[in-house]
């Protein structure tokens, strides 16, 4: 029952993405096949929409497309965001991606600024956010630039930086990822098409970044001490999964250590309960 409700959930939210960009490309009182295009490109790029076929993708737009024909008026669309979208991340997103379809010509026209100021009053996102969207769409980088990453992700990297620490992530390693991503409750809101997702994600910024790099972000992306903990107890997890930890896995498990700040007790006891 909890894993239905947590589809149903991801299924409003991504319909409630769509139907922001759906609002930016009809801001001129059409939908021109090139926006559609825009947008089915900007929704192939995000996470949130990993795992999702192109029928379930083309009912989406569909349902999205009759529903906005069929609102009354402006403040109920924009109040049925609100709803769907009760976290700010998503709701930034939103708006973000309403952005990339206002600006896909590089200059967005007095409608489009008038429906996206619209957006931005209803979705609660500050002037600096908007500015910082609207650089880096014209700049046409990565919403993630904006965003940040999410906890959930950065806590699979951790499971992967250790695994991948002798440059071979092992079947017992990414089973025991696997086991973490369906059983800890950190990751209770997390689907499993989303916790593949992630963990491909989780492996190509360390292929791509290097491990250095990634260990900064995730200094800067986990700041609470239980997100660090859990963090490094996930680690520890993945490092023992085949008897270990070997000496590879024992050195970024002392990097990570350092990163997050933990004493050795507090290690000591971590490892205990993993």
């Amino acid at each position: 029952m909890a894993r239905e409700s947590i589809e149903k959930a991801r299924a409003e939210r991504n319909a409630a993405l769509i139907e922001a960009m759906l609002l930016a490309a009809s801001a001129d009182g059409t939908v021109e096949p090139r926006e559609l295009r825009i947008l089915i490109a900007r929704v192939i790029e995000r996470p949130e929409f990993e795992g999702t076929d192109a029928e379930t993708l083309n009912a989406l737009v569909e349902g999205s497309v009759r529903k906005l024909a069929s609102a009354k008026k402006l403040e109920d669309v924009l109040m049925s965001l609100r709803e769907r979208l009760p976290e700010h991340r998503n709701r930034l997103l939103a708006f973000g991606l309403s952005a990339s379809i206002a600006f896909a010509d590089h200059k967005a026209t007095r409608e489009e600024l008038g429906l996206l100021k619209t957006i931005q009053s209803a979705l609660g996102i500050s002037e600096a956010e908007v500015q910082k969207v609207v650089d880096v769409v014209q700049r046409g980088e990565s919403l993630t630039e904006v965003l940040g990453e999410p906890p959930e992700m950065l806590l699979t990297e951790t499971m992967v930086l250790v695994g991948a620490a002798d440059g071979v992530v092992r079947e017992a390693e990414l089973m025991t990822m696997f086991e973490n991503l369906a059983g800890d409750p950190v990751f209770r809101d997390v689907s499993r098409p989303a916790a593949e997702a992630a963990l491909k994600t989780a492996i190509a910024n360390l292929a791509a970044e290097g491990l250095s790099r990634r260990l900064a972000v995730l200094a800067r992306g986990l700041t609470t001490a239980p997100q660090r903990r859990k963090a490094f107890q996930l680690a520890v997890r993945v490092a023992r999964s085949e008897g270990g930890p070997r000496p590879a896995e024992l050195r970024v498990l002392e990097l990570l250590q350092s990163t997050f700040g933990l004493g050795d007790d507090e290690v000591k006891k971590l490892s205990v309960e993993a």
